[in-house]
Order: structure tokens, then sequence, then C-alpha cells
């Protein structure tokens, strides 16, 4: 038997409906989410081993937050794992707003 942990990231779909990001929004409004949740109402789905509330946290830290990520290429966050054109064309019409 491996004793290996087994790595187990939680679907956005696995929290309880309360606590989605979506639901919370429509809620309690847009001001009581994270930025890392409202990235994760645009992104909508994370990658494989990565949920989109991890993909969205990971790249506010790398990029040192909104103002990083507004800064940063459209062609440097298409090199990002989970990233691809729709999704960073979301996030950069969003920033723009």
């Amino acid at each position: 038997m491996d004793d290996e942990p087994i790595d187990y990231h939680l679907s956005i779909k696995d929290l309880p409906s309360g606590e989605r990001p979506r639901e919370r929004l429509a809620r309690e409004g847009a001001g009581s989410l994270s930025n890392a949740e409202l990235l994760a109402i645009l992104f909508r789905v994370g990658v494989d081993g990565e949920n989109v509330l991890e993909l969205a946290s990971r790249l506010l830290a790398r990029y040192q937050g909104l103002v990083g990520l507004a800064r940063a290429s459209f062609v440097e966050l298409q090199n990002e794992r989970g990233l691809g054109e729709a999704k960073v064309s979301a996030l950069k019409a969003a920033l723009e707003l």
C-alpha cells in the first residue's frame, strides 16, 4: 500500500451553498467578498489540482494584488497555469472597468 498523501482539492461545488462566492455576492453584495472570491466568479472554473479560489489566490499573491495583475501583460498572464485567452480577456476587461 502506498503511503503518499492524497492531494485533494475542494471544488466550489463542494462548499456549502451559503459559502460559495456567487451565492454570497447575490445575498451579501460584492463588498463582502475578497478579491480572490471576486476573481473566482470571473474565472468560473479552476484547473486540475487547483480549484478556482486557489487559482485566484495564487495569482493575487504572485502579482501582489489587483494592481500587479492590471500591470501584467496579456501574454504574461496567458502563460500562467490555468489562464487562457478567455480568462485573461475577462480579467483585463474587468480591471479596465
